[in-house]
């Protein structure tokens, strides 16, 4: 089975629609569109798993760089998450400077 990074989806794009996309190149376990926690909305990208490499690898030379409701979306091997500051996948403490406060920058008095 083989992960397939898929980008620059449009913000309206849904799993269904990306499926039968990848379906005529071959068969399709799972399709996954990565949406913000908060909004819910799409960000544009996302995940196709294939049941077959050679299907898979058909699928990228396939769709790759072709229009897919008015974007052209890029198709490529997903490759592993790399880990970040903080010792997780995204989650972590990020530095961010801000300290609070009032503009006269101090803390709460």
């Amino acid at each position: 089975m083989l992960k397939l990074y898929v980008g620059n989806l449009s913000f309206n794009t849904t799993e269904d629609e990306v499926k039968e996309l990848f379906e005529k190149s071959g068969a399709v376990q799972s399709v996954s569109i990565i949406k913000d926690k908060y909004s819910d909305r799409s960000k544009g990208f996302g995940f196709v798993e294939m049941t077959n490499d050679e299907e898979a690898k058909k699928a990228i030379e396939e769709i790759n760089g072709t229009d897919f409701k008015g974007r052209n979306i890029r198709v490529a091997e997903a490759k592993p998450m790399e880990k970040r500051e903080g010792g997780d996948y995204g989650g972590g403490h990020r530095k961010s400077g801000f300290k609070g406060g009032n503009s006269r920058g101090g803390g709460y008095r």
